[in-house]
Formats: C-alpha cells, sequence, structure tokens
C-alpha cells in the first residue's frame, strides 16, 4: 500500500505541474522538468519516492516468491540471497549503459508475464477435484479463469510484438 500511495503521489505532483513540459518521457527529463517547476527540495523528495517504491515493490516480490517456495517447494531461500537476485539484473542493466527508462519499460513488460506463470497453474491445481476435493473450482469459475488467463497471454503477446 505504501508503494501505491508514493506512486499515486508522484503521478498527482507530476500531473498537476508538469503538464506541457517537455521532456518528461524519461526518468531523468521528468525529474529535471520537477527542479525547474518546483525546485531542487522537490526533485529530491520525487527521487527518493521513486526509490522507496521500487524497494517496496521489489521487496513484496521477493517476499511472495519466497512464501510460495517454502510453502509449495518446501525450499528456503536466505533474505540476503533474495535481495542479491533481484538486484543484479537491474544493475547489469544499467552498468552496461542501458537507458533507464527503457529498462524500467522492459522490467515491467518481463513482470507482466509472471502473471500468467502464477495464474495458469494456479487455475490448473483449483480446477482439480483430486487436488481441491469439494473446494475445485466449478464450471463457471474456470470458464472464467482460463478466459482471463487467455486474455492476459493474449495481451503480453500483443505488448511483446507491438511494443519491443
Amino acid at each position: 500500500m505504501l508503494a501505491g500511495a508514493v506512486n499515486v503521489a508522484l503521478l498527482l505532483v507530476a500531473a498537476a505541474n508538469l503538464q506541457g513540459a517537455d521532456g518528461t518521457d524519461t526518468i531523468e527529463g521528468a525529474h529535471a522538468a520537477i527542479v525547474d517547476a518546483l525546485g531542487p527540495t522537490v526533485g529530491v523528495v520525487f527521487a527518493v519516492g521513486l526509490l522507496a517504491s521500487g524497494l517496496a515493490s521489489t521487496s513484496v516480490g521477493a517476499y511472495a516468491g519466497a512464501v510460495i517456495m517454502g510453502g509449495l517447494l518446501r525450499v528456503r531461500v536466505p533474505l540476503a540471497a533474495r535481495r542479491v537476485v533481484t538486484l543484479i539484473p537491474a544493475l547489469v542493466l544499467l552498468a552496461g549503459g542501458v537507458e533507464p527508462t527503457w529498462a524500467l519499460v522492459l522490467s515491467q513488460v518481463v513482470l507482466s508475464f509472471g502473471i500468467a506463470f502464477a495464474l495458469v497453474p494456479l487455475l490448473w491445481l483449483t480446477g482439480r477435484r483430486d487436488v481441491m476435493g469439494d473446494y475445485a473450482d466449478g464450471t463457471w469459475m474456470r470458464l472464467g479463469g482460463w478466459t482471463c488467463a487467455v486474455l492476459i497471454v493474449g495481451l503480453n503477446v500483443a505488448l511483446l510484438v507491438l511494443g519491443i
């Protein structure tokens, strides 16, 4: 919720103060426009808020993965190892000179595929009576779930074809 609140605050500040400003299509450009419009203190708050939001999102994802691995696979990964594994791809991209805004967009595209990798096995398992017993999904729930999964996978494919 904290990351979401920070994201909403960043969007509201940008929408209220950067309308029509040039160069706001990159992270650096948005930061420069905020500094120009609102001063260096707000620019630092923007940078810290963006960093905090990213760290919170990464933490939530790493924690969710750890809970799933621990509960389903009985594999325990130490906290420090989870943090390193989540940081390495970003650091490699940035150290390689990749433009940060493009790296952010690419990371979101890659993360969107994680939805399908979680949703498909979930639908498969919750629809099986031998696994769920009386709690298995009914016909309408399975139909709705698989329809959503097909739409999500289709949109991800379209995102790859059209956007990257």
